[in-house]
């Protein structure tokens, strides 16, 4: 089982120089069903040093639009993250992701550290090159582009 207790940057203050790059994503699902399989494959993510968790919260959006954070142990599949927390993530920053979450839906916020980009950060860093730009491409994104690439062709 993965070792979800992640590391307290206040107390102990990791090595900033040997992290991989940090993403954070808002995962979203209709707050009557929870998402069984998407917690497990987290975990093994981090079991396999893809990933370490810095932070994660669940929140959800009522009808009326209304955002509240969720506890951790209520949606079963997630109270495996219970402790997983470094404080990264702000009440502001809760409410800045329940802005795009649907009226019905709950989420999943992380804040995580790439871990198999670590040694290419490592490397960029030492040789005094560094990151400039980085964004993500959806994959609905990408099939929408194939999509209509077959359809021209």
């Amino acid at each position: 089982m993965a070792d979800l207790q992640t590391t307290k940057t206040h107390e102990t203050g990791p090595d900033l120089s040997e992290m991989g790059p940090i993403d954070y994503v808002v995962l979203e699902w209709p707050r009557e069903r929870t998402t069984p399989d998407v917690a497990p494959m987290i975990v093994d993510a981090v079991d396999r040093g893809i990933i370490r968790i810095l932070d994660i919260a669940l929140i959800a959006k009522e009808d009326d639009g209304i955002v509240t954070a969720l506890d951790l142990g209520r949606l079963e599949p997630f109270g495996v993250f219970e402790g997983a927390s470094t404080g990264l993530l702000s009440t502001e920053d809760l409410e800045e992701a329940g802005e795009v979450l649907e009226p019905g839906t709950a989420a999943a916020v992380l804040i995580w550290e790439n871990r198999w980009a670590a040694p290419i950060g490592v490397a960029l860093r030492r040789s005094g090159a560094q990151l400039v730009a980085s964004g993500r491409i959806p994959v609905q994104g990408i099939l929408a582009a194939l999509e209509a690439i077959e359809t021209d062709a």
